[in-house]
């Protein structure tokens, strides 16, 4: 029941609503966020044009970010706000399991021609930790119906982000993100990460060390037998963790043994997917395909949730043979494919293909390498990591505080040089979105460089 206080007060305005600092903030516990902190200090975003956000403060923010590495076509692109506003005013929502609408299919098939050719069936999700659950899911119970059930094991990498289902954090990498959630997953293993300072720290692009890391994939084969084994997950270029890169050969080898073995190799690409790292995937990039693909983020520019799991036609035909009308796959949920997040996906792909969005990273990537490594040198940055439009900048960890450096160069930035950047611990990580020009990029790297000289 409403207190009179509440009954009595006048409904505000929601555009106020949508562009002014909260009254309160205590009901919301905020995500992957030190809540107590942020709320004494908040960084409040109101609206978004382009390159920009503007704050609760009317101050213009440089992304260097795209968001949260999802808006790669840049904020508030009017094709994509017209479709969303379009499709909510025809068909709002409609059931998934054992009914349809017709965007799904048409983004499926628009999707199938972007992937690698192998990849030609799409399962939707609505974010990047539901669609890394679902591949897992789908490589386990595919050994099942081929007669292999007993292969249930499944390889995860050191230092790796997966999302925060259970399936994504037993395979994922990170401390923080398993050591408060019990046993995990039974049967998970974990490769070596690739991340290598002595040997490889300021390489521009890949580095040239640690292709025998991979390697370490035949030691868990003796270790655990490959009938055991049902999939390795890896992202391409780990991005949460701080931009990790993969050596020179290191993706080629893993595709290599998993293919000997048996098992079946998923590369999570919710962030390097949909132009990051120049082609639509980092496989492509990088010349290897893997059995499926994880994708979310850059689907819809970040505009509504939404996910998508690209599987391979050897493993959707291995789930068609049984009787035609029992449920192949019991897996799936109530949004999959809703309306607003498929008419907000086909926008998106409009965009990137009308203004060749997916060559940017190959256009700029060179100017990109040069800006971010004119940094080193620079007080306390003891590495630079660039590929395509990605880049990150490691800095010292303070012997007393580790994280409070990254963190201070991130919230400095914001508040001092109307800049956003990602921290993650003491890495400042950068995804800009793909409609940058070289202004931006020199905007992005004086603004960061101004804010770690002065918080050196």
């Amino acid at each position: 029941m409403s207190s009179p206080d509440t009954a009595s007060a006048a409904p505000r305005d929601p555009a106020t609503l949508a562009t002014s600092a909260p009254e309160r903030t205590d009901a919301y516990w905020m995500p992957f966020t030190a809540n107590r902190q942020f709320k004494a200090e908040p960084r409040l975003l109101a609206s978004a044009e382009g390159m920009y956000y503007r704050s609760v403060d009317g101050r213009e923010i440089l992304d260097g970010t795209a968001g949260l590495w999802c808006c790669n076509a840049g904020h508030a692109r009017p094709q994509i706000v017209a479709a969303i506003q379009r499709q909510a005013a025809t068909l709002d929502f409609a059931p998934s399991f054992q009914m349809g609408h017709p965007l799904p299919f048409v983004l499926a098939e628009r999707l199938a021609a972007l992937a690698p050719a192998p990849l030609q069936h799409v399962f939707y999700t609505n974010s990047g930790s539901e669609s890394v659950d679902t591949a897992l899911k789908i490589a386990l119970a595919y050994h099942r119906v081929r007669g292999e059930g007993q292969r249930t094991r499944l390889i995860g990498r050191e230092k790796g982000y997966h999302g925060v289902g259970f399936g994504g954090i037993s395979v994922g990498g990170l401390a923080n993100n398993r050591k408060f959630f019990g046993a995990l997953l039974p049967g998970v293993d974990h490769l070596p990460h690739t991340l290598d300072l002595r040997r490889n720290a300021f390489s521009r692009g890949l580095p040239k060390h640690g292709a025998e890391l991979a390697d370490e994939l035949e030691r868990l084969v003796a270790l655990h037998d490959a009938s055991t084994i049902a999939a390795v997950i890896v992202e391409p270029i780990a991005g949460s963790a701080g931009v990790i890169l993969p050596p020179e050969g290191y993706l080629q080898r893993l595709r290599e043994i998993c293919t000997k073995h048996g098992i079946l190799l998923i590369f999570d690409e919710v962030i390097t997917g949909f132009g990051r790292v120049g082609d639509c995937f980092a496989a492509q990039r990088f010349g290897v395909v893997p059995d499926m693909i994880t994708t979310a983020k850059g689907l819809s520019n970040g505009a509504a949730p939404m996910g998508a799991v690209f599987v391979s036609q050897a493993i959707h035909e291995a789930f068609m043979n049984g009787p035609e009308g029992a449920i192949e796959l019991f897996h799936g949920y109530t949004y999959s494919g809703h309306p607003l997040a498929c008419a907000a996906a086909l926008a998106t792909l409009d965009v990137y293909a009308e203004e060749n969005l997916f060559a940017a990273a190959h256009e700029l990537g060179d100017y990109w390498e040069e800006r971010i490594h004119a940094l080193q040198g620079l007080p306390n940055v003891i590495d630079i990591r660039n590929y395509g439009l990605v880049g990150a900048v490691e800095l010292a960890a303070r012997p007393d505080a580790p994280g409070s450096r990254g963190y201070e160069v991130f919230k400095r930035a914001f508040h001092e040089q109307n800049l956003m950047v990602r921290c993650t611990g003491d890495t400042i990580a950068l995804s800009p979105p793909l409609i940058l020009n070289r202004e931006h990029i020199d905007r992005i790297f004086d603004r960061l460089g101004a804010t770690i000289r002065a918080t050196a």
